[in-house]
């Protein structure tokens, strides 16, 4: 697939015609949809459907709009659809300086690394974009500044009930009494959706035993230490792993800032990644971790605490009716053990547009929203799957479990290091790196080339022809 994708001279070229081919194509019927939720697959939606043609309102029931939060990792296929949404010069201008070159895995008691994987350059070439860190709150003022230019956009507009009897124009209800109704609607509002009720009784969200802590430290105290120094002269995503937590770590915001991600057992009232947490709590439960970790958490003065759960894959994202449909964090919410939560809604919404760029009436609404799901849910649910088996991995216990993880790490990064490949783009050595089911799922050649080669308007285009 990816050799389909770059059979191009170069990138650009490359997307230059499909951004044509994108917005030459319009829905040869404009419809009236509905999107629940402002977040991000909120907002990419709106764009990919606006994009196609459609009248698009959104829904939010906050007062303001914005995110949260703390970092976001936004791998090889997500940086390359933004890009391809005439979004790569603010992307390399926000995040080009803090661009990892590596990802490498440390031993939690001692900061020895027992792993890693290149980043920079390797990404790029393989699959024509690189892997970038910033902050949720520019990726969302990224997404905001295409979208917005399509809607109609209404804050403090709770729903609080969906109907569907009459399954040509289902309507919501909001907490005011207004009925809005809509050839389609679209429940992008996370993993607490009201719409998902309406569409499945299965139950969602199992909570684990962990907590995650998000801590964004300045990284100007870093500079008269020597040890944290290094943090920030070449960034790099370092992961300390240790028996049941885990820590992620990297620069953001052109190296001024450090973000961190602390996961471990325990207890938190809510998985909304808003409430604030303890910071004596959360370095309670990493004392005895490497001095680094020490001095990164000696620094924090507030932290926010969610608890994370497990999310059993849905049977279903269709109403019956087929004229409701789920999207991001509402059908698959994701742990955040492989940095795909945000890039598979964004990448929902960018089939879903696809797809309503071809439609021709409104009859043919409940056999597109089936092929969105035929299309989509696959991946999502294989990603939920590689999200929950890194979280043993970082976790295990020291002992001889612990021991194997760490030598199959390290054969993996003797590949990555004797292999010339990342040097100076010189042909791949003779030496067998595809480092097949590694522990480290970022020397898995082959994983990465599922997860990061995918392109949802290719998808769109091989389905449509075999199906339409």
């Amino acid at each position: 697939m990816v050799q389909r994708q770059y059979g191009y001279p170069n990138a650009h070229e490359y997307k230059a015609e499909q951004v044509a081919l994108y917005n030459d194509r319009k829905a040869k019927t404009q419809l009236q949809i509905l999107i629940v939720g402002c977040g991000l697959g909120g907002l990419a939606a709106a764009y990919a459907l606006g994009q196609a043609g459609h009248n698009i309102t959104v829904l939010e029931s906050s007062p303001a709009i914005g995110e949260v939060g703390a970092g976001i990792q936004v791998g090889p296929n997500l940086s390359r659809l933004l890009r391809k949404w005439g979004l790569e010069r603010v992307l390399n201008d926000i995040a080009e300086n803090d661009k990892p070159s590596w990802f490498t895995f440390h031993r939690y008691s001692t900061g020895e690394i027992v792993g890693m994987s290149r980043l920079e350059g390797k990404l790029d070439r393989a699959y024509g974009a690189p892997w970038h860190v910033l902050h949720r709150a520019d990726l969302y003022g990224m997404l905001f500044s295409i979208a917005s230019p399509y809607i109609k956009l209404r804050l403090n507009s709770k729903v609080i009930h969906l109907e569907t009897e009459s399954i040509h124009r289902p309507s919501v209800t909001l907490q005011t009494g207004e009925v809005i109704s809509a050839d389609l609607i679209v429940g992008a509002d996370g993993i607490n959706s009201t719409i998902r009720g309406y569409i499945t009784n299965q139950s969602i969200v199992a909570p684990t035993e962990d907590v995650a802590y998000r801590v964004i430290l300045p990284t100007h105290t870093f500079l008269s230490d020597p040890q944290l120094k290094a943090l920030i002269e070449e960034p790099t995503i370092s992961c300390w792993m240790g028996p049941g937590r885990h820590i992620v770590g990297y620069c953001i915001r052109d190296r001024k800032e450090y973000n961190l991600v602390l996961v471990k057992r325990g207890e938190a009232d809510t998985h909304s990644w808003t409430e604030k947490g303890d910071p004596e709590e959360m370095r309670a439960g990493f004392s005895g971790w490497e001095p680094r970790v020490q001095k990164l958490l000696s620094r924090a003065d507030s932290v926010l605490k969610s608890k994370l759960v497990i999310c059993q894959p849905l049977k279903t994202w269709i109403h019956e009716s087929g004229r409701v449909a789920l999207l991001g964090d509402s059908c698959h919410p994701m742990l955040p053990y492989r940095a795909q939560g945000s890039a598979m809604a964004i990448e929902d919404a960018a089939v879903l547009g696809n797809l309503f760029s071809r439609i021709s009436h409104p009859s043919q609404i409940p056999r597109v929203l089936k092929a969105y799901e035929e299309l989509r849910r696959p991946r999502a649910t294989a990603t939920q799957e590689a999200s929950k088996s890194n979280r043993s991995v970082y976790h295990l216990p020291d002992g001889i479990r612990q021991e194997m993880r760490d030598a199959e790490m390290g054969v993996a990064m003797m590949h990555e290091l004797l292999s010339q490949e990342w040097v100076r783009g010189a042909k791949e050595t003779t030496l067998d790196n595809s480092n097949r089911g590694n522990p480290n799922g970022w020397s898995d050649r082959e994983k990465n080339g599922t997860q990061f080669g995918y392109d949802p308007d290719e998808a769109v285009e091989d389905w449509w022809s075999f199906n339409m």
